[in-house]
């Protein structure tokens, strides 16, 4: 049984739809007390850091994510709201990933990072189960965690940042694996798939 969390900050149809393609029933939770229910939880994102991250704090969230000890991972703004802080709003984060979250150094290219670009496997994992050097899937950031011992695979647009992270029963994919074909089906499986 997989929580989608709904915290306002996300369309979370596609998650839905995308996990019903695996033949999975995924319940759309909108209250923290509903997460110790589920088998295995996930944080989608879109918009500002430091609105979803207040909005996470006040509607009792942090201490739910906290206290869950089986597989949970972000998408996106949800991945990064699993790290340290984030320069988007200079604020703390969640704190369940190491590392920070800083603006994309993108020199000459545009921002956002928008579209398809290539992955580069930093370390197996279940997670990463499948995967092949130079795979592509589709982001959508200007922010990104920096490159560390929580990195799985990374992703390069003007600079290296985080594309999976994970630590302990937490991970994160920066792009959107909903609309990421035929290699996001495959990540999404090995979430499902993932054993602690």
């Amino acid at each position: 049984m997989i929580a989608i969390i709904n915290t306002g900050c996300a369309n979370i149809n596609s998650v839905r739809f995308a996990f019903e393609r695996l033949g999975q029933t995924p319940t759309v939770i909108t209250s923290p007390e509903q997460l110790k229910g589920f088998e295995r939880a996930i944080l989608p994102g879109v918009g500002h850091a430091s609105v979803a991250m207040k909005r996470l704090v006040d509607n009792g969230w942090q201490q739910a994510i906290n206290e869950y000890q089986r597989p949970l991972m972000g998408i996106c703004l949800g991945m990064q709201l699993l790290c340290e802080s984030t320069e988007e709003g200079n604020v703390q984060c969640l704190g369940k990933i190491p590392g920070q979250v800083k603006a994309l150094d993108v020199g000459s290219l545009t921002s956002p990072h928008m579209g398809w670009n290539n992955l580069s496997i930093n370390k197996e994992h279940a997670l990463t189960k499948g995967l092949t050097q130079d795979e592509q899937v589709y982001f959508v950031h200007s922010f990104a965690h920096t490159v560390n011992d929580a990195t799985l695979v990374s992703g390069e647009y003007g600079q290296t940042f985080s594309a999976i992270v994970a630590k302990d029963n937490y991970a994160g994919m920066q792009f959107h694996p909903e609309r990421s074909a035929k290699v996001g089906t495959r990540l999404l499986q090995n979430f499902v798939d993932w054993q602690l």
